[in-house]
């Protein structure tokens, strides 16, 4: 029963398949006449040719622009009193500012602006022995044999203010109030400070494992005194031909509130080293004079 029920279907499936091609094929009949094309390969015919590719391109960096110098004129403040210094015979530490600011110099005393750290190091180093306000300054020379005075003496808002030649200017001046005023040592209170008198003293600048904070070598002591120059001895001169030996130079960073490349703590342990030796040379002075 099963195979009688089949072979029906079969057929018919078969049927129904043979009924569609011939409807297929009918329906295309006189609709696509294929000989009214040509296959023939075309020897004229050109393909499009390939882009070209791009030429590689270069980045243009913009060029940088020149840095402008922010020195200002000496007269751009010329309504600003002068800053005096504070010199005396048998100091101990004379200290070496850049220029006075602008509010050290309306208040006519050293380091007088608030952000400045002169006056705090100063005590926490110990090179006094209490706490000294910028007022005081004239006194320091007296209580505890320190002086003051500047590299440049015209005051601007800021260090970046002035020139370097401005600074390389006045290593002269500040060589000869040394050798003047012959204090035991010379405390140069900021890096730039010590470049341009490096620079003055050497001609040219000073080379990166060169320079290093704190007692600097006995060869670089100022306003050291001789008898006779190098021209007239046909020489360099020696110790023996030395009237006065010179100071001996310790570099301080800069104290000023704008000077952010050291630490506080790095500029307290510099200070220190400076302290430790004044405080010593106090005390050893001291007994000198009760022995007398």
């Amino acid at each position: 029963m099963q195979a009688l029920k089949t072979e029906p279907n079969t057929l018919r499936t078969s049927t129904r398949t043979s009924t569609n091609d011939s409807k297929s094929s009918s329906s295309f009949t006189n609709r696509l006449d294929l000989s009214a094309y040509n296959f023939s390969p075309d020897t004229n015919c050109k393909l499009p040719s390939p882009p070209l590719p791009c030429p590689p391109q270069t980045l243009s960096h913009p060029k940088k622009r020149k840095a402008v110098s922010k020195a200002t004129k000496p007269q751009s403040y010329d309504h600003l009193p002068p800053l005096v210094d504070i010199l005396a015979p048998d100091m101990i530490v004379l200290f070496v500012g850049l220029n006075p600011g602008i509010q050290t110099s309306i208040q006519g005393h050293a380091y007088a602006h608030p952000s400045n750290l002169f006056w705090k190091l100063l005590y926490s180093s110990g090179c006094v022995d209490v706490p000294c306000k910028p007022s005081e300054d004239r006194s320091l020379p007296e209580r505890y044999g320190l002086g003051n005075t500047n590299i440049v003496a015209r005051p601007t808002r800021n260090g970046a203010e002035l020139t370097k030649l401005e600074m390389d200017a006045g290593v002269k001046d500040l060589e000869d109030k040394i050798r003047k005023w012959k204090p035991e040592s010379v405390a140069i209170v900021g890096k730039s400070i010590w470049e341009s008198i490096w620079r003055v003293k050497k001609g040219r600048g000073i080379k990166k494992d060169e320079f290093r904070y704190g007692w600097q070598a006995d060869t670089e002591r100022m306003g050291i005194e001789t008898v006779m120059n190098k021209t007239e001895c046909g020489r360099d001169f020696l110790p023996t031909d030395c009237r006065w030996m010179g100071s001996k130079v310790f570099v301080a960073c800069s104290t000023s509130g704008l000077a952010a490349t050291l630490s506080p703590l790095q500029k307290q342990n510099i200070w220190n080293e400076l302290g430790e030796w004044v405080k010593q040379r106090r005390i050893k002075l001291g007994k000198m004079e009760m022995d007398q």
